[in-house]
């Protein structure tokens, strides 16, 4: 069955509001919202493909609200369409200049309602496809680093407000450049695809996540695991890498590995991801230090669990 695309209806008239549900959900997966401030939320917790949204609301009206969801990070990329009754240029303008796609006025005539949020689902799909190209690393078929940056924040703010643990975990593959510099550059790509693929097996949850953050480098998500569930996990995702026996450089090691350093925290309002990422660096540093081939991490106390 094919998905239903999300429209979100901000609207402070309940008539007018379900007038407009009424036209678009035989075709649309449709929420209302009878407030600014209901609807804020709602787009910030939902994945909204389009919202329409009333000019004219008390307290706060679709100016501001636009204004809002341009700012924010999670909803600045949703196509948003204004409603009104207020007809004129001036408006029209304003809500355009603000980032608006389109503009419906009331009263509303259904075949152009349906024909105007049409176009624009199909050109929120069509940036959606070429976006998520852009995301994906083409050598190892997994998220790039643009594909990174656009889901870290969304899954650390999932944390906060759920209050569950999330670990960060940064891994890479040991002596990668004597490994190169021995074997070329086509047989090191080769080496950097069977470690993502091997990373991908064992992060298959709807909640990890997993991404090429750079050259031999990559970068973990995990959500919901505590610190010694994650650091087991990953424990065997390095013995597998291990397992493959890709031949290193004699001099350096008998096979390719990885070292991994993470860390496990129950985030909270105002708490900094970068600090936390920052500590996973760390984390793996200090496996580096301590040999390679090894995870090392820090818990939600900042106790560091070692493999030996």
């Amino acid at each position: 069955m094919e998905k239903q695309e999300k429209i979100l209806i901000i609207d402070d008239s309940p008539v007018q509001a379900d007038r407009l549900k009424s036209i678009l959900q035989d075709d649309y997966e449709i929420t209302l919202a009878n407030t600014a401030e209901v609807g804020l939320q709602y787009a910030r917790n939902g994945s909204y493909d389009l919202v329409l949204l009333d000019v004219v609301m008390p307290e706060m009206d679709g100016f501001v609200l636009l204004k809002k969801l341009q700012e924010e990070v999670i909803t600045q990329h949703t196509p948003v369409i204004l409603i009104t009754s207020l007809n004129d240029v001036e408006n029209e303008e304003r809500g355009l200049t603000l980032g608006a796609v389109d503009y419906i006025t009331k009263p509303y005539h259904p075949p152009i309602v349906r024909a105007r949020v049409n176009t624009h689902i199909k050109l929120c799909r069509y940036r959606q496809q070429v976006e998520q190209k852009a995301m994906i690393d083409p050598m190892t078929g997994v998220a790039n680093r643009r594909g990174y940056d656009t889901c870290y924040y969304r899954k650390w703010q999932d944390a906060v407000r759920l209050k569950t643990p999330i670990s960060l975990c940064m891994m890479d593959i040991d002596k990668f450049k004597v490994y190169n510099d021995t074997f070329g550059h086509p047989a090191g790509d080769r080496v950097i695809r069977a470690v993502a693929g091997v990373a991908t097996d064992y992060l298959r949850r709807s909640t990890d996540f997993f991404a090429r953050y750079g050259g031999e480098e990559f970068v973990a998500i995990i959500q919901g695991s505590d610190a010694e569930t994650a650091f087991a996990q990953l424990k065997q995702l390095r013995k597998a890498v291990e397992g493959l026996h890709i031949p290193h450089n004699p001099e350096v090691s008998p096979w390719i590995t990885i070292s991994i350093g993470g860390v496990t925290v129950l985030p909270k309002l105002g708490d900094s991801y970068d600090t936390y990422l920052k500590i996973a660096d760390t984390m793996l540093y200090d496996a580096k230090r301590f040999g390679r081939n090894r995870v090392v991490w820090s818990t939600e106390k900042m106790e560091q669990l070692r493999e030996e």
